[in-house]
Formats: structure tokens, C-alpha cells, sequence
């Protein structure tokens, strides 16, 4: 599998280049080494350390009143770790298969540059992974009954996740991981490298964190929150690149709207639980305990307000600057194009003058010959107009 185009020449064996343009077949094996080790005995027990999630415990549930029964949750761990190194390695597989089998496909007949390209790949991949994530995270909401706002702080420490809840987490975390070889796969270009390091970083940074200090159901919903933003503009952004202005000009106008929202709900949501929610709590369970997962102190919400505040501030504040940046081009745009179209009309009208004064001046000509002369002249300029 190759990551972009077509092999042209067979590179030496572990080069750079051999390396890069293989790099999807070398992960996957790598991948296969510990699926092909579930199925040995000797080898199952290391094996199923990175496949499967971890740190699972059993808690009554009540079913019906007075009627209880055991469910299988699972928590937060160490071994959290191995399971993100081989997801880690599925999302590099799967990055190069988008790429390969779909983005490729499209960019042929698109025949972008070099710029649009790199931006319509990138566009491509975060609209997949936030797509799937938006959907998954919308269903892990409503089986949580997370959307009763009261639900993100209530019954705090949230240490069991059901699987696909911690699933959810751990494949975001190794899809963030994942950027940083990218950047080596993919040939990213030095000044094209900041701008996705910084928010990967970010992701990670936030994602990471909620997950360690069980904020996890306040974390999900800001996600998806998020998500459907970013869904809207990176869908703006693909079909700009493919020429349907129409389209993609309207729905720039939802999702400016959309992201705007997503700052302002985000920012809601958050004071409500680490400002009002969590603070209800009893001053006895207002500690931190690393044994039953609680770090529902008043440093730990003040952090944590003010961080995801900030963040949102700085979002906010990109976007802004990203508009008036824009308002600017637009402006500077309609500035030329009224300059050009009134250096047009100002040639047109010396043209005019010019083939009036050239026309004034042949009239002029013709009354200075003798009369046979102007009507020699007159009669073959009407044969030419007649041919």
C-alpha cells in the first residue's frame, strides 16, 4: 500500500523512501504479529494486552425496582496504555487506506495544486474520523442519557465506562497519536507542521486529561459538540476545493454559525458542572483520592474552568481573526476588480477617441484633394466596407 501516487522506482530496502512509501504494509504487519498471537496459547495472555480493553469490573445495576443484576464496566489503567500503541497502529492503517482508496481517487479528477492538495487530504481524513466520532458519540450520549445536563456531574467519580464508552476514548486518544508519524509518512512540509502539531497537542492535552481524572461524560459531550462544527467546515472546505461554490458558500455561513454556538454551549456546559454541579458535593468527598478516582477539589475545578475556558477563548478569538483576514481579501477583491473594470471603460472611451480623431482626420484628408480624387477615395472605401 502506498501512501501517495504511484511507486516509480524501488527504493533500497529500510531507506527513507522505502519506508514511507510502505509504511502502511510494514504497520499492518505489525499489527497482524499481535492478532495472529490471539490465536496461540503460549502467545494469547501478551496478545490480548493490546487488543483487548482492560481493567473491567462487575457493579449491580438496577433493572427494575427492587430487582438488581451484574454488568460488566470497565475503568481507567495502566494497561490503557498497550491498547492505545495497537490502535495507534490500526489508525495509521486506516489513514493510508482513505488515502489511498478514496482521497486519490478524487484528486485525479479534481487536478488541484500542489497547496489545495495537501488541504483537501487533510480535509478528507479529519472529515472521516470526525464524521464516525460524531456518530458514535451521539449514541453513546443517548444510551448514557447524557442529555440531561444534570447527568455530566451526577454520581462523580465516573469510573465505569461501558465498553464502547471506553473504547470511544481510547481509539480518540491513539487517532490524535497518530499525527505525529504522519508527519514523517506523508512528507508533511516544515511550515504546514505547526499548525498540526499545535492542535493534535491540544486534543491530546484535553482529551488525555479528562479521561485521568474521570471527566470523561463532560469530556464526550463537548466532543461531539465540537465534532459537528468541524464536520460542517472541513464539508465547506471539500467542496470549495471541488468548484461548488454554491454550495459550499451557504453551508460557510452554518458552520460560522455553528462554531460560534459550539464556543458558547461549550463554555455553558462547563461552568455549569465544575462551577455549580460537581461544588454540590459534600465538603467530606471534595478530596483527592487516587484509590477511587476522585479529584473533585476546588483546585482541581478551577483548573479546569479556567483551561477549558481559555481554550475556547483562543478558539474563538482564530475564528475572529480568521473572518476579518477574510473580509480583508474580500474587500482588497472588490477594490481591483472596480479598478480593473474602470481602467477597462477608461481604455474603451480612448479607443472611441481614437477612432474618432482618426476618422476626423481621414474626413479632413479627403476635403483637401480635388473633387475627382474624393470621390475616387470615397468609392473604394465602400467596396472594402462591402467585402
Amino acid at each position: 500500500m502506498v501512501a501517495k501516487g504511484k511507486k516509480t522506482k524501488n527504493p533500497p530496502i529500510l531507506s527513507h523512501e522505502f519506508v514511507i512509501q510502505n509504511h502502511a504494509d510494514i504497520v499492518a504487519c505489525v499489527a497482524m504479529v499481535f492478532v495472529v498471537g490471539l490465536m496461540f496459547q503460549i502467545s494469547s495472555p501478551l496478545a490480548s494486552v493490546f487488543i483487548a480493553l482492560h481493567h473491567n469490573v462487575s457493579a449491580p445495576v438496577e433493572i427494575q425496582p427492587g430487582v438488581f443484576q451484574d454488568f460488566t464496566f470497565y475503568t481507567a489503567g495502566v494497561k490503557d496504555i498497550s491498547a492505545v500503541f495497537f490502535y495507534l497502529l490500526i489508525s495509521v492503517v486506516m489513514h493510508a487506506i482513505i488515502q489511498e482508496y478514496l482521497l486519490d481517487k478524487v484528486n485525479k479528477k479534481l487536478h488541484l495544486s500542489k497547496i489545495k492538495h495537501a488541504k483537501f487530504n487533510e480535509s478528507g481524513q479529519l472529515l472521516a474520523f470526525y464524521i464516525v466520532s460524531l456518530f458514535w458519540g451521539g449514541d453513546i450520549i443517548l444510551r448514557e442519557n447524557l442529555l440531561n445536563v444534570s447527568a455530566l456531574w451526577e454520581g462523580y467519580p465516573h469510573n465505569n465506562m461501558t465498553f464502547l464508552f471506553k473504547f470511544f476514548f481510547i481509539i480518540q486518544i491513539s487517532y490524535w497519536l497518530h499525527i505525529f508519524p504522519e508527519l514523517y509518512f506523508q512528507k508533511t512540509k516544515r511550515e504546514d507542521m505547526a499548525s498540526k502539531i499545535q492542535y493534535a497537542t491540544l486534543y491530546l492535552i484535553f482529551i488525555t486529561a479528562s479521561y485521568m481524572f474521570r471527566f470523561t461524560r463532560l469530556s464526550l459531550v463537548l466532543l461531539v459538540v465540537h465534532y459537528l462544527a468541524e464536520v460542517v467546515f472541513h464539508t465547506c472546505r471539500i467542496l470549495a476545493y471541488a468548484e461548488r461554490t454554491n454550495i459550499s458558500s451557504k453551508l460557510f455561513r452554518l458552520g460560522d454559525l455553528l462554531f460560534v454556538l459550539a464556543r458558547l454551549s461549550s463554555v455553558i456546559l462547563t461552568v455549569l458542572t465544575f462551577w455549580y454541579g460537581l461544588a454540590q458535593a459534600p465538603m467530606e468527598q471534595q478530596v483527592v483520592d487516587l484509590a477511587t478516582g476522585n479529584f473533585n477539589t476546588g483546585l482541581f475545578r478551577l483548573n479546569a474552568l479556567v483551561a477549558v475556558c481559555l481554550l475556547q477563548a483562543w478558539l474563538m478569538w482564530n475564528f475572529i481573526m480568521f473572518q476579518v483576514k477574510r473580509m480583508r481579501e474580500a474587500k482588497a477583491y472588490d477594490v481591483s476588480s472596480a479598478a480593473n473594470a474602470a481602467k477597462a471603460r477608461k481604455s474603451e472611451q480612448e479607443r472611441a477617441k481614437a477612432r474618432k480623431a482618426r476618422k476626423e482626420q481621414e474626413e479632413k484628408d479627403d476635403t483637401d484633394l480635388p473633387e475627382v480624387d474624393q470621390n475616387t477615395k470615397k468609392s473604394l472605401r465602400q467596396r472594402v466596407s462591402a467585402k
